[in-house]
């Protein structure tokens, strides 16, 4: 990372208060020209709960001060209920945060330092702010970049995958229970610190078990889907995101649905901005940002919108490994999205586990292959999957899938003649019967070297009573013949001459996906299923004349004094003297303090999944977060623990909350909640 010190305009930063209509004062940062009130200039916005002060205080800097530096105004916002903003944080993406936000860029375009015009930009829940707030149109909001985010809260979002119930849900509902346990700063809002703290302990609630109530497609998860009316969104998007991610999809999505002008990039990175992005290589992301912000918030011609409509990693072929510091490989582009040069290739599945290629029509096509095969997967299948949305720290990547494969169906190509690029979203479609009403199928797809090393590539879920409808989801007939279509992530691979490629199906996928409520017999008809490749053809003249991306660079970090090291595990322990299994996560980040408040944080997170062998009944998740703060005398800590088991007709939710100011407890909350299951 090239640090850049030297601006073309002075940075002024200061941190403010925006008092909303209501009375509610939101927290608020900027970075921006010393001389802007005389040379007003447009204002970037990123809007989240993560604390502006302290948790995202390092990476702030870096971004928001870069744009400043080149005649913006980088502005941070704490939504309502989180860092030192008024008020309770009680879910994703309220309306109460959507209006919020239409007021901050109303009071944004009215500054004396502001031109009027403001983009927006964030990662995650930034992004999904930036899209659900564009649909509402608010006139200052001129452009849009969306990373790792979504257009689709039910189908491809961190709660479920193909209609089953995803264990991140659980992950990610324990991170947000710990973060809405955080005080905001007595220096900045006073003695009025441990009043709006004791609210938040009392009031945020527990939202695994709000999720938990919505398990199909209802109005709750409509709520904030923009795919719902793209045509709601009239100013132009820019979206990004990376294979190892969990929402590139929707990158491919927003390009299709789209109306407005559009751009979209996928490198190979994780749940990263791509200046910070891993696994490599990272790119000057801040540098391409400006080049979208001048044309669309300055006027200025950067060539930008001249440039394909898409951009992606082609990655080249490599041997598993649950973390990379980098993936070989090579950009690639595409003029328009769906692309025309996008090739549908077709191999039929065999019950000799063969994957053959075919050209002819499906109905056509099965040539007699009417064998049926079966299978019945351990809930060990899964335990190497890594998580959904990778941060690719702890190692948390698909490691070796020959680990999986044992509990699977396996078909595959002969060894490539040829290398075969695919770029798009590989399909499987099947022919089978469960002998259960509910039933889920994992579906895999792997780069086999000529060690035989499976890498995984891509992979896709489907709680098989979703089969018509995620709205209207309809118990399975055992016994009856299903035509099932399953989409798997959209991926941009190069399988290599000597290689092959494998299709893996299961039953089970735990803990990536929450099981079925009973053990699965699948049974599969060849004859009637198929795996669909988008292949494309390299265009190297094409490929070479692609203007490159430069080396990532920010503003200067904040000052920072480690005290304690990081530390980090990802264990499979299978205690064969009782016959249980557990996947540990261990994330401890360590203590460190910010230098320019003085202030000291530590958190450690552990996270454990366990089941003992063939005993639906026995799955488990659970999670603590610990997390600490201190100032001089002040210290401050939270400990939160949650844990998830199921029977066949409920999951039971039992969660603590306890709190500390210096030693003594000061708050303590508990949950025991049954919610029945629908068809999951």
């Amino acid at each position: 990372m090239h640090i850049v010190s030297d601006f073309p305009r002075e940075v002024h930063e200061e941190e403010d208060w925006i008092t909303l209509a209501d009375g509610c004062r939101l927290a608020i940062r900027i970075w921006r020209p010393v001389d802007a009130v005389s040379d007003p200039v447009p204002a970037i916005l990123e809007y989240l709960p993560y604390r502006k002060r302290d948790l995202t205080a390092m990476r702030d800097v870096q971004t928001h001060a870069y744009w400043a530096g080149h005649g913006y105004a980088g502005v941070r916002v704490d939504i309502r209920g989180s860092g030192e903003s008024d008020g309770v944080l009680t879910d994703e993406y309220l309306q109460q945060e959507l209006d919020d936000g239409v007021a901050i860029l109303r009071w944004l375009g009215q500054q004396p330092w502001c031109t009027g015009d403001v983009g927006m930009i964030g990662i995650s829940w930034g992004g999904f702010n930036g899209l659900q707030i564009a649909a509402m149109q608010p006139p200052e909001l001129k452009a849009v970049i969306t990373l790792c985010s979504t257009d689709d809260r039910y189908a491809d979002d961190v709660h479920h995958m193909g209609g089953c119930l995803l264990g991140d849900n659980l992950s990610w509902a324990s991170t947000m229970f710990d973060t809405n346990t955080c005080p905001p700063d007595p220096a900045l809002v006073g003695d009025r610190w441990r009043d709006m703290w004791r609210e938040r302990l009392e009031d945020s609630g527990l939202w695994l078990a709000t999720w938990l109530q919505h398990q199909r497609r209802d109005d709750y998860w409509k709520h904030g889907s923009v795919c719902e009316d793209f045509s709601r969104i009239r100013c132009p998007v820019y979206a990004i995101s990376g294979w190892a991610d969990g929402y590139c999809n929707a990158v491919f999505r927003l390009l299709a649905g789209l109306e407005v002008p559009r751009k979209g990039l996928v490198g190979p990175w994780a749940h990263k901005y791509p200046h910070l992005g891993v696994p490599g290589p990272a790119i000057g992301f801040l540098q391409d940002s400006l080049r979208w912000w001048d044309y669309w918030l300055k006027g200025k011609e950067t060539g930008i919108m001249d440039e394909p409509m898409l951009r992606v990693w082609m990655q080249a072929s490599v041997p598993p490994s649950a973390r990379y510091d980098r993936r070989p490989g090579r950009w690639v582009s595409e003029p328009s999205w769906p692309s025309s040069r996008i090739e549908s290739r077709h191999y039929r599945l065999t019950s000799g586990h063969d994957l053959l290629p075919s050209r002819q029509d499906p109905a056509t096509s099965a040539s007699g292959d009417e064998v049926p095969l079966s299978v019945r997967s351990p809930l060990s299948v899964g335990l190497y999957a890594g998580k959904w949305c990778s941060y690719n720290a702890p190692p948390d990547l698909p490691h070796d899938q020959r680990d999986e494969d044992g509990g699977s169906l396996i078909f595959q190509t002969a060894r490539l003649d040829e290398d075969i690029e695919i770029c798009g979203q590989p399909v499987i479609e099947l022919e089978l019967e469960a002998d259960q009403p509910v039933a889920m199928v994992a579906l895999r797809l792997s780069d086999i070297a000529q060690d035989d090393k499976a890498t995984r590539i891509s992979y896709g879920l489907l709680n098989l009573t979703h089969r018509d409808s995620d709205e209207f989801p309809q118990p399975l007939e055992p016994g009856k013949r299903y035509h099932v279509r399953v989409p798997l992530k959209h991926i941009a691979q190069n399988f290599p001459a000597g290689n092959a490629i494998r299709l893996s199906l299961s039953t089970s996928y735990w803990p990536l996906a929450w099981p079925s409520p009973a053990s699965v017999k699948l049974t599969l008809y060849p004859a009637g299923s198929r795996l669909i490749l988008p292949c494309r053809e390299p265009q190297p003249q094409e490929e070479a004349a692609l203007p490159q991306f430069a080396p990532p660079e920010a503003a200067p970090p904040l000052a920072m004094t480690l005290i304690q090291p990081s530390q980090e595990a990802w264990r499979v322990i299978r205690d064969l003297a009782t016959d249980k299994t557990t996947l540990e996560v261990i994330n401890d980040q360590g203590t460190f303090r910010l230098d320019d408040i003085d202030l000291e944080l530590s958190s450690r997170v552990v996270e454990r999944y366990t089941y003992a062998y063939g005993n639906y009944d026995s799955l488990s998740g659970w999670t603590e977060w610990e997390r600490s703060f201190r100032r001089g005398d002040w210290m401050v800590r939270s400990v939160t623990r949650t844990l998830m088991t199921s029977d066949a007709e409920n999951f039971r939710l039992r969660a603590t909350l306890d709190a500390f100011e210096g030693d003594s407890r000061v708050f303590a909350k508990s949950w025991d909640e049954e919610i029945p299951r629908d068809l999951v």
